[in-house]
């Protein structure tokens, strides 16, 4: 099972990046970020000679997710669906596909340390945690991928020292990130290569970030300990970002063998 994750950034703005990626590359899964799309606006027509079943749930201007899946997944939800009062569907979404839960999350981003925006992010993971033991079982199959909005370590951020108050790598961030994590979810890229500075994310507002590589790695594969066995490649696609008007992110994507 091929599985991608891509912050698109507008998905009608990228439709020549990952229309092409889908026919090409052939993932069995697609989970995408940032769709900024309202449902009854989803280019769904533009999709519709691949052999995709698409599930969405977006609104204008910013947020949204949706999965592309070769088969009919056995189970659908959006939102944390705990009963609070915001629930973020447009931010979460769960399907199972051949028995096996795939959660795709667009974190927060938090905006600024002294903003109310980052106390939902810290807020938001503690909430992701009661959802994975609501839903899933770390004993059991499970694969977490999206834009996490957090760089976990300093090998996973250009010039660390210079970004320790920035809401994607403090350290109350990477804290309650981590805290997550310690559920029960391995991360697939770290464990396969321990030492590779790789990023995932480079900045519109620096023009020379893409090629002088000041980049982050915030997008991220996550399985539970019994799928690490079958995680057998994971890789980022840099091409995607070096596409015309690409997203500031790149396409991470990992084949399993189940």
């Amino acid at each position: 099972m091929k599985i991608a994750t891509y912050n698109v950034n507008s998905l009608r703005k990228r439709i020549d990046i990952v229309h092409p990626w889908l026919r090409r590359h052939k993932p069995d899964v697609l989970c995408l970020q940032e769709t900024k799309v309202q449902d009854q606006d989803f280019p769904l027509e533009v999709f519709a000679d691949l052999p995709y079943v698409i599930n969405y749930c977006g609104q204008k201007s910013y947020n949204g997710v949706a999965i592309f899946s070769r088969v009919e997944p056995e189970d659908v939800a959006f939102g944390f669906q705990d009963g609070e009062a915001q629930e973020d569907p447009t931010r979460l979404a769960r399907v199972v596909i051949q028995g096996i839960p795939i959660i795709n999350t667009y974190i927060p981003q938090g905006y600024a340390l002294d903003s109310p925006k980052y106390v939902y992010k810290l807020e938001w993971f503690q909430r992701l945690k009661r959802y994975f033991s609501r839903h899933l079982s770390s004993g059991k199959p499970a694969i977490w991928c999206g834009d996490m909005n957090v760089a976990p370590e300093p090998i996973d951020v250009h010039h660390p020292e210079k970004h320790l108050k920035h809401v994607c790598f403090h350290e109350d961030a990477r804290q309650a990130y981590q805290n997550t994590v310690s559920w029960g979810f391995v991360d697939v890229f770290r464990h396969h290569y321990p030492r590779r500075q790789q990023f995932t994310f480079w900045d519109y507002r620096r023009p020379d970030a893409l090629e002088a590589n000041r980049g982050w790695r915030i997008d991220h594969m996550m399985v539970t300990p019994s799928l690490l066995p079958h995680a057998h490649t994971i890789k980022v696609d840099v091409n995607a970002r070096k596409s015309e008007q690409p997203s500031d992110h790149t396409i991470l994507w990992a084949d399993f063998s189940v």
